[in-house]
């Protein structure tokens, strides 16, 4: 199934990196290679540090924002450190600029995003790295990865990616427009159902606890679907156990102790990618993209903004809130399972198609969380490649 791009749209590419398959498209300094990606070289100094720096990705519009990914291992001790820069013609437009200091677990590292950065070219806002003054028509990405000395093992780098997005407004386009239009109606996938709200008041120290926890709550499930979570083990230190302990621990490590949160969009895909799931973040321009992964049997996370009652059936408020899309009724409106609910069987919901698709591309753009195993072939990009 071909999809092409409706009449309005709004610029949007996605362009990944797999390692260590595409290692030579890009410079590499201090790593070595073998089957599970790159991970660096170094005998062991204090901190033995490899980089790998992507070739220059040139999109062919103005770039208002840029919002990297990655998957990765980082063993206890070790991390990596994510920076962009813009791109424009066949030269840097902007220095780099820190995203991210990432690792798995918080025991040593403390994984945070980078605030404070902005000058007259761009600034970053916890993950999103936005243009303000640069001529930007590109990106470029350097992954540098950390491992202290006496460490018995190093991080290995598996995946790096960034979705570049132009300026226009979001302009609603007739669905029948695009050829992707009813690939999934009728179709519903069997996605767990779980409720943040069972988890309010527990563990505040992650973000306030479940009440904030729509992001982590939303990849529980997904891995979920996929036969993915954690073993039990993994989170047995969550004491009490509560309700549903699995939630805590993706809480725990999504968790952006400089946002104060657990909704930073790249640290939940590559939480995600710890479980052995091809993991990213992207925008899409319509519901009729979406469709070709629901037909694909790929359920999409998805970050809607609205008030209460602006989409029917979602009666509160929010500024950026992430549902599990998993799939569309014979009619064509999407059907949801909301985190936010006051118990499991109350979270699967359907809504008008219009009205959220409002909300999901006003609020953020359009943003998706695309979770699958390798073995499960994405559906066919459009021309406009934004997977």
């Amino acid at each position: 199934m071909t999809i092409a791009a409706p009449a309005t749209r709004r610029d949007i590419a996605y362009r990944g990196f797999h390692l260590p398959a595409d290692r030579t498209a890009g410079t590499g300094d201090g790593l070595r290679a073998d089957e599970r990606g790159l991970t660096p070289a170094g005998a062991d100094p204090a901190v033995a540090r490899g980089s790998w720096t992507s070739p220059p990705v040139r999109v062919g519009f103005p770039v208002a924002e840029v919002v990297p990914s990655w998957t990765a291992d980082t063993p206890e001790g070790c991390w990596i450190e994510v920076e962009l820069r813009g791109w424009h013609g066949d030269a840097p437009s902007t220095g780099w600029y820190p995203l991210a200091r990432w690792a798995a677990d918080d025991r040593a590292v403390r994984r945070t995003s980078v605030p404070g950065q902005r000058d007259g070219d761009a600034r970053v806002d916890t993950d999103t790295l936005i243009v303000t003054g640069a001529a930007v028509t590109g990106w470029q990405a350097r992954v540098t990865l950390c491992r202290p000395a006496g460490s018995p093992a190093g991080p290995v780098l598996r995946s790096i990616g960034a979705v570049a997005t132009g300026g226009g407004e979001h302009v609603p386009t007739d669905p029948a427009d695009e050829t992707g239009h009813g690939a999934a109606r009728g179709t519903v996938l069997d996605v767990p159902r779980y409720s943040q709200r069972v988890h309010t008041g527990q563990h505040p120290q992650w973000g306030g606890g479940g009440e904030s926890w729509c992001s982590p709550t939303c990849v529980s499930m997904v891995l979920a679907y996929w036969g993915a979570e954690p073993a039990p083990e993994r989170y047995a230190w969550v004491d009490p156990p509560g309700p549903r302990p699995v939630v805590v621990h993706a809480a725990r490590h999504c968790y952006d102790h400089a946002y104060a949160g657990a909704g930073n969009w790249p640290f939940n895909t590559a939480y995600a990618g710890l479980h052995g799931v091809d993991a990213f973040v992207t925008r899409l321009r319509s519901l009729a993209e979406a469709e070709a992964f629901l037909a694909a049997g790929i359920p999409l996370i998805v970050s809607a903004a609205f008030r209460a009652g602006e989409v029917p059936g979602l009666a509160y408020d929010t500024r950026g809130h992430l549902m599990v899309l998993v799939g569309f009724t014979a009619d064509g409106d999407p059907v949801l399972n909301d985190p936010y609910a006051p118990d499991d069987d109350a979270v699967r919901r359907t809504v008008p198609r219009q009205r959220f698709e409002a909300a999901w591309q006003r609020g953020s753009g359009g943003v998706a969380y695309v979770l699958r195993p390798a073995s499960v072939p994405l559906p066919p990009p459009p021309a406009q490649a934004n997977w």
